[in-house]
């Protein structure tokens, strides 16, 4: 007779395989993986993980919601840390997104560049998509409370976002020196922020 499982066992194991399938997702990409492959790296049998998810694509969107909380975090964490001075708060923000992205190219891949069909039936993938969009736009409604910028916040924390996704992906890529990313995106918000003074609106 199977064990009983705690929450806590339940949560380990759960964040053992996500640990492993997005690694595995990383190298072979998701399609190539299969729920054996993964039973097999955490040395279980073939059946074990149908226990704690449902398929492989519930799999992938835990990894995946896990991966943008983790991401949502570190900028959360960045603007908090910066409470004086909004331009700091932005340039601090700016940055821990560049630097979480290359010292965690696979999660990042998963998260942007892969969609999953029917994502509304992975309400924590939702949630933790939604988190991570707002902070990429909370600190530009700071900047345009004290008067740095002035426009829509939606609109241009999606167009401070593309920069810094832009920079990260040449770099990841191979098409930037390595350690690149970061000074190119520097100086494109600087050029940025300029254009978009609310003295030159």
């Amino acid at each position: 007779m199977p064990r009983v499982l705690t929450e806590t066992d339940v949560a380990d194991f759960r964040e053992r395989l996500c640990v492993a399938a997005e690694r595995l997702f990383a190298e072979k990409g998701p399609d190539a993986v299969t729920m054996r492959q993964l039973a097999a790296e955490l040395g279980v049998s073939p059946m074990t993980p149908y226990r704690y998810f449902k398929d492989k694509d519930d799999i992938l969107a835990a990894v995946r919601a896990n991966g943008f909380n983790r991401f949502a975090q570190a900028l959360e964490k960045a603007r908090a840390a910066n409470t004086g001075n909004a331009r700091h708060r932005g340039a601090a923000v700016g940055e821990a997104y560049v630097a979480f992205a290359l010292e965690h190219p696979h999660t990042y891949k998963l998260m942007f560049d892969l969609n999953q069909p029917d994502e509304g039936r992975y309400p924590e993938l939702v949630e933790a998509g939604r988190r991570a969009r707002a902070t990429l736009s909370d600190y530009v409604k700071d900047l345009i409370a004290a008067g740095v910028l002035a426009g829509d916040p939606e609109q241009l924390g999606t167009m401070f976002w593309a920069a810094a996704h832009g920079c990260v992906v040449l770099e990841l890529a191979g098409k930037l020196p390595p350690g690149s990313a970061k000074e190119l995106h520097r100086a494109m918000g600087q050029a940025m922020s300029r254009g978009l003074r609310p003295d030159v609106a």
